[in-house]
């Protein structure tokens, strides 16, 4: 081999040489970028890719409450359109006829508490909770000017949604603790929301009711009574919890992830943002009270939140075990009411870390 093609190989394998080294360096660059940057950074794999088609979905309520704040944030402020849903809200009457449609898969979502709902589907409806926002009763029992005590509710009328809807087995429990029974307080079936079961007892056609936020504060200005905080009857509750049926598991899990996803974020968005949600809630409700809607959103967004969304399996026994003693004929196990794999995976892929921006507070 002369000098000349010497001296030009080297020279080839010198530049090959170089080129690898920078190749081998950005190569590491990227990897250590990534090792540096924030955790969480790319972990929102739940979003809408640009230019995906929205998916149609129908999500309904069982009522009209403030325990549904995250819900009705998350529609005012387009946060399930992020996640690729199109989402129709359907407003329902009562656990029952919420299960019914989601059964029916009219609905594909349902957006109620889930001790309202729980009998139901333990007798064999299809649905499933994949996620449960609120833990706890955050209802008060408010009653008529005249009526100090519970025990003053006897030969009195008290509304309640429908016989063994949520309401009406609190009131029984309640009942119950004051040695009082059904024959001197008449449990009355309305078929009505808060809103409508209030203004029932504001005409006098009832005299006391269960109500939560903003409600309870309204009532008081109104110049009604709470006579009893229904969360001291210690009851295991289940509240705000988004449920889906068998079809949607089966067939479209992805976008019940997506779903699922949606309403972690409102339950962030809503405690960054109070002004907007007291604005969805004073558009649920009619209501322009500063003072009831800030007791509404301190409550839903902060007092009963269950930040993680975890449906915790011992609540769901008991409320399966009231059912049954109840007279409920139980045809499901506890296990088989709710799926916490959803709300697991937004741990798991550090979505919860990336939207908190580290540890979830208060867990």
């Amino acid at each position: 081999m002369n000098r000349s093609n010497s001296c030009r190989q080297f020279r080839f394998w010198r530049a090959f040489d170089d080129r690898a080294s920078i190749a081998i360096v950005a190569a590491l660059m990227i990897v250590t970028s990534g090792a540096m940057a924030p955790v969480g950074v790319m972990a929102n794999p739940y979003l809408a890719r640009p230019g995906e088609t929205a998916v149609p979905v129908t999500a309904a309520t069982c009522a009209t409450s403030g325990g549904f704040l995250h819900f009705y944030t998350a529609l005012d402020n387009a946060l399930f359109d992020k996640y690729g849903l199109k989402v129709t809200h359907a407003s329902l009457r009562g656990g029952p006829n919420a299960l019914a449609a989601l059964s029916s898969d009219q609905v594909q979502f349902v957006y109620c508490a889930g001790d309202a709902t729980l009998p139901g589907m333990a007798t064999g409806m299809d649905a499933k909770l994949v996620a449960s926002v609120h833990v706890g009763l955050p209802w008060v029992l408010l009653a008529r000017k005249d009526i100090k005590r519970v025990e003053d509710l006897k030969g009195k009328s008290v509304a309640v949604s429908r016989t063994g809807d949520l309401d009406f087995r609190v009131l029984k429990v309640l009942l119950k603790k004051f040695n009082l029974t059904e024959e001197d307080v008449k449990l009355r079936s309305m078929g009505a929301s808060q809103p409508e079961k209030y203004q029932a007892m504001a005409l006098d056609v009832v005299q006391a009711t269960p109500v939560g936020p903003p409600l309870d504060v309204r009532g008081k200005k109104d110049g009604f009574n709470v006579i009893y905080n229904l969360n001291d009857l210690g009851l295991p509750i289940i509240f705000s919890s988004v449920h889906t049926n068998s079809k949607m598991l089966k067939e479209r899990p992805a976008l019940v992830q997506k779903f699922v996803a949606a309403v972690a974020e409102a339950i962030h968005f809503a405690e960054k943002n109070p002004d907007k949600a007291k604005t969805s809630i004073a558009q649920a409700f009619k209501l322009n009270d500063p003072d009831a809607l800030q007791s509404a959103y301190d409550t839903f967004a902060k007092a009963v939140i269950n930040r993680r969304m975890l449906v915790p399996a011992n609540a769901v026994v008991e409320a399966v075990q009231i059912a049954r003693e109840a007279g409920t004929n139980i045809r499901k196990k506890p296990e088989e009411l709710f799926d916490n794999a959803f709300v697991e995976n937004l741990e798991k892929s550090g979505f919860l870390r990336d939207i908190w921006g580290g540890a979830v507070p208060g867990q």
